[in-house]
Parts: structure tokens; C-alpha cells; sequence
């Protein structure tokens, strides 16, 4: 390995920008869209963010808001199980004293008679029990995120397509270009 150098290659940031007679029109149009590309990725994962998390947050919001805890007494026994929850029946009664009976997971060797809370929507059907404020504004921000990620990943993603085009457009000009030139440069390393 000893002797071996390595040219080092120099990175000259912002090019496509800079004037230099070297630089085509595609450059010019590939910044734009390279520009434009990445501006729209993070404004459009931002907005599609925020709104998503707004979303989610109202959304978990509302199903608070349409949920209430009742008690509820044991029609039976729950038997042992091995999660440590089973599916059991219970009663409640509803604010205008209708009797309702569901089923609902408790602790495993739990008694008929036993007292549980559930959870009722505005039927007075079980519901899972609603998610906490804080734990809702987790999960949204969680969820807004995630859909800022994938918004602005899409966004670059498809910014890559007019890129290639313009690379398969250059190839083909400097393919007409060599068909051009090519043999008179034949000619000179040959004669």
C-alpha cells in the first residue's frame, strides 16, 4: 500500500448556481427542481404533520367526550386464565334504569357480585376505555410525524423523476453530440 495515492477530490457546494461556461441548462433547471423539490418535502411534511396530528388528537378528543364510566356488577365467575384477563358478563344500569348486560375482560378469579368499572358511549354499549389527554397528545404527535415522514418522503422521492428524465435527456445529447464529433476524433488518433 505504501506509494499508492488516492486523488482527492474536491466538492464544490452549490455549483449548478455558480456561473461557469461549463454549466448547461439542465443544471440550471436540475437546482431549480432540486430546490423546489426539497422546499415542497418540508413544507407539505409540516402541514400533512400538523394536520394529522390535529386530526388525531380531536378525533380521540371527541370519543372522550361521547364515552362515561359506569358500574358494572359480575353475572359470574371468571375462571383462571393464563394472560391474567378473561371475558366475563356483566350488568349495569343505564340513567333512565334500564338493565343492560355485556362482556368485558376482568382479572382472572374474579367473583360474581364484584363491582368493575366499564366504559359506555351515548348507546349504552361497551366501549374500550378511552385514551387520557396526555396519552392522546402522545399518539398524535407520534402519528403526525410518522405521516410527516412519509409525506416528505414521497415528495422526494417523486422529485426524482423529472431528475431522471433529465439525465436520460442529457445522455441522449451527448450521444448525438459523439455521433457528431466522434469520427472526426477517430480519424486524428488513428492518422
Amino acid at each position: 500500500m505504501a506509494g499508492t495515492s488516492r486523488a482527492k477530490v474536491t466538492r464544490v457546494w452549490l455549483w449548478r448556481w455558480r456561473r461557469s461556461p461549463l454549466r448547461r441548462r439542465s443544471d440550471r433547471a436540475e437546482a431549480w427542481i432540486v430546490l423546489g423539490t426539497w422546499f415542497l418535502a418540508l413544507l407539505g411534511a409540516v402541514l400533512a404533520g400538523v394536520a394529522t396530528a390535529d386530526a388525531m388528537e380531536r378525533g380521540m378528543a371527541e370519543n372522550r367526550a361521547q364515552t362515561r364510566a359506569v358500574s358494572a356488577v359480575l353475572t359470574e365467575n371468571a375462571t383462571e386464565s393464563e394472560l391474567g384477563t378473561v371475558w366475563v358478563k356483566v350488568r349495569w344500569t343505564d340513567a333512565n334504569g334500564g338493565s343492560h348486560t355485556d362482556r368485558t375482560k376482568v382479572d382472572a378469579d374474579t367473583t360474581a357480585g364484584t363491582t368493575v368499572t366499564v366504559w359506555v358511549n351515548r348507546e349504552d354499549e361497551l366501549v374500550s376505555k378511552p385514551v387520557a389527554p396526555s396519552e392522546a397528545r402522545l399518539q398524535a404527535a407520534a402519528g403526525g410525524v410518522l405521516v410527516a415522514l412519509g409525506a416528505g418522503t414521497g415528495v422526494l422521492v417523486a422529485g426524482r423523476l423529472p431528475r431522471a428524465l433529465l439525465e436520460r435527456w442529457r445522455l441522449a445529447e451527448w450521444e448525438a453530440e459523439w455521433e457528431r464529433v466522434g469520427p472526426g476524433w477517430r480519424k486524428r488518433m488513428l492518422g
